[in-house]
């Protein structure tokens, strides 16, 4: 019989493989990053406040635990503006690569936000995921804009899972109420800025989707959002937040298997792209092993 932590894994990888489209559709989805977003967060909540509605399931909170919770929606909405804004900047494999860096982040914050030493095992590990993201950046120059924007994406998902674990342990609150009110703060803080986005940042981003847009958004910000947040949120309640963030890694492999497929953007990566791949991959292997080990 599996155990416990065994079934977490496969529940978290079954989310990464999930999250692995999500960068398709940053690239078949024609609005602008921040418009994107907030159409993925507003369909998504509208689904999940009707599901936890009908179930009888949705639970109230205080101003303060709202607070909390809703900021860190507002860090939620920040990740991903700046993951689509990569991708259009670049291409998906681009992108999403930039993604691996998140482990990295965590071991630099997790001290900061919890005040806890520095595991060195888990710099480490990090440095390998990082020495394979040196390797694909080595792309072309023209890439360089989207790899800043998918570095900011990282660090900014690092931040979010580390206080996401600190959220959910105050609160107690589950897995569904956190992500309905982090919805509801990403798309409160997104409304408040999309002025400023689209008359000074980026006036000239489409802002209101055509039909083909609205398909892909529903696709998008039902069945491909809230089920791996669901699923991710579950293995932060057991797995620490470097776990889940370096297993995240994985999710620019399933990307760029279906951007190949999809696009084929394999003709615009070369050898250097798939050694860091590979490195990124034994990464998630390594620390895999670890947590079975340790919790086995």
């Amino acid at each position: 019989m599996a155990s416990a932590k065994t079934k977490t894994l496969a529940i978290l990888h079954t989310a990464v493989f999930l999250a692995g489209w999500t960068g398709i559709f940053g690239r078949l989805i024609t609005l602008g990053g921040l418009p994107l977003v907030w159409y993925r967060m507003m369909i998504s909540l509208a689904v999940l406040a009707i599901v936890l509605a009908l179930l009888g399931k949705m639970q109230k909170v205080s101003r303060k635990q709202f607070l909390q919770i809703a900021g860190c929606g507002g860090i939620l909405s920040l990740h991903w503006v700046f993951f689509y804004a990569s991708i259009q900047a670049s291409n998906v494999s681009v992108g999403v690569a930039c993604i691996a860096t998140s482990s990295f982040f965590t071991t630099l914050f997790n001290p900061v936000v919890n005040r806890k030493p520095i595991q060195w095992v888990e710099v480490l590990i990090s440095f390998i995921a990082i020495a394979g993201v040196l390797l694909i950046f080595s792309l072309d120059v023209r890439y360089r804009l989207g790899i800043a924007l998918g570095l900011l994406s990282a660090a900014l998902y690092a931040l979010f899972a580390l206080l996401n674990v600190n959220a959910a342990r105050v609160t107690g609150k589950d897995s569904a109420n956190m992500l309905l009110y982090e919805l509801v703060g990403g798309v409160l803080f997104l409304t408040l800025i999309m002025p400023l986005f689209a008359r000074i940042i980026s006036p000239e981003a489409v802002i209101v989707p055509g039909r083909a847009d609205i398909l892909w958004l529903l696709l998008l910000g039902s069945i491909f959002t809230i089920l791996p947040f669901l699923f991710q949120l579950h293995a932060l309640r057991s797995l620490s937040a470097f776990t889940v963030s370096l297993t995240y890694n994985l999710e620019p492999l399933y990307s760029i298997a279906f951007a190949a497929i999809l696009f084929g953007e394999q003709r615009e990566v070369g050898w250097s792209f798939w050694i860091g791949m590979a490195l990124i991959i034994i990464s998630v292997i390594i620390q895999t092993h670890r947590v079975l080990i340790k919790q086995g």
